[in-house]
């Protein structure tokens, strides 16, 4: 009956023809399109197919666009994904045809040794390569899988990786897909600094991730959120949600987190810019956002770090940065006696809780979407959200027209 359905939705055409697809294919540096790749289709018989109807442009999307990691050309981008179940294997059964699903970014089994611990997020059998953990959807480095900025998705473990949403689903999509990433990235980061209700909040970067983080410190009833960066449009949004922005062309952050904090730093602090960090003149420093969330953080604080850094970029203008390395602060870090957490999220862990808030009311991602695209755009969408143009502060992709 689930094959039945597909046929229907997906059209048969020319059985002797393989069927294709249209998706946003990478084609090197600074240059992706839409083109026709082979369709998604069940290959495991705990597989799930979605037709997806959302797909957004993620911040680590823009460091594979730019051609600084090991992304391969030929391979469709898109690990933000949100659509409708059109298929199940025959292991499948939780998950059912018509289901409206998120999907998280995290590729996961959900019985590996990580898995089991909740780190979904360093999965051990979707990665296949052996030195490493950890899959997601067209990304580099984390196995195979084709992106689901298309208009199908092949979900390995389906059961495990598909999260059911309500009757709103169509409704709140635009809340919805804020799950599949950004929105439990944010809240990672903020659980890693150890925020709680008081706590004064120093988030460094003010692109979805940063926001997310934000929002999230918050939604948990942070007492004071500063948010570092020198976009104004995103600084506009920052102020928004209730947080103070902070202008890094126009002030020194470390020294106004400290004078909005007698002195001592804030309590927790989140790095949400990765190893691409540059100074507004537009050198690029790895270590700057590090180095400056040590020192506007109070002795013995907490810090987040979920901003992308690569066991080595041969891109990169610094020469320790194309090893992977750092010149961090460590001193300073160590003698503050400051606890960091690092890593990719794990989003199965936050993201059936962060559902449920938006079901009830009580958080909407969603305002942070500035432009919505058919996938045919797709290529107007990366250019103009990795050049920062004003106005570009989320993107999604609506493949099948939505």
């Amino acid at each position: 009956m689930a094959r039945a359905l597909s046929a229907l939705v997906r059209g048969s055409g020319d059985p002797g023809r393989e069927r294709t697809m249209k998706a946003v294919v990478y084609k090197g540096p600074n240059d992706v399109s839409v083109e026709e790749i082979p369709d998604a289709k069940i290959e495991h018989p705990a597989d799930v197919l979605v037709r997806i109807t959302s797909a957004n442009i993620c911040g680590s999307d823009l460091h594979m666009y730019e051609g600084r990691t090991s992304f391969e050309t030929g391979r469709s981008f898109g690990h933000e994904n949100l659509g409708e179940v059109v298929e199940t294997g025959p292991a499948v059964s939780k998950v059912k045809v018509g289901d409206r699903v998120v999907l998280p970014f995290n590729i996961a089994c959900g019985f590996c040794k990580n898995c089991e611990r909740g780190f979904t997020n360093y999965c051990l059998t979707m990665q296949p390569e052996p030195k490493l953990a950890g899959a997601a959807y067209g990304f580099a480095d984390m196995g195979p899988y084709q992106g689901g900025q298309a208009e199908y998705l092949r979900v390995p473990y389906g059961d495990f990786n598909c999260l059911r949403l309500g009757e709103d689903a169509a409704e709140k999509e635009l809340d919805y897909v804020m799950l599949a990433d950004i929105f439990p990235t944010g809240w990672h980061a903020t659980e890693m600094a150890g925020v709680y209700p008081g706590d004064s909040v120093v988030i460094y970067g003010a692109g979805p991730v940063g926001i997310m983080a934000a929002y999230s410190a918050t939604i948990k009833g942070a007492g004071k959120v500063m948010v570092v960066d020198r976009q104004p449009d995103r600084l506009k949004l920052v102020e928004e949600i209730g947080a103070i922005p902070v202008n890094d062309a126009e002030v020194d952050p470390v020294e106004f987190v400290k004078d909005q904090t007698m002195g001592f730093g804030a309590d927790r602090g989140c790095e949400c810019v990765g190893y691409q960090a540059h100074d507004p003149g537009g050198t690029e420093h790895p270590n700057m956002t590090l180095n400056r969330l040590v020192d506007s953080v109070r002795f013995v604080g907490g810090l987040g770090v979920v901003g992308v850094f690569l066991p080595q970029d041969p891109g990169a203008p610094d020469k320790l940065e194309q090893q992977g390395q750092v010149a961090f602060d460590y001193g300073n870090y160590w003698f503050k006696g400051q606890t960091m957490g690092s890593g990719q999220c794990p989003v199965k862990k936050y993201n059936r809780a962060l559902r449920d808030l938006i079901a009830g009311g009580k958080a909407s991602p969603s305002f942070i979407v500035s432009h919505e695209l058919p996938l045919d755009q797709a290529a107007e969408g990366y250019k103009n959200f990795d050049s920062r143009e004003d106005g570009w502060t989320k993107v999604v992709l609506h493949p099948a027209g939505a």
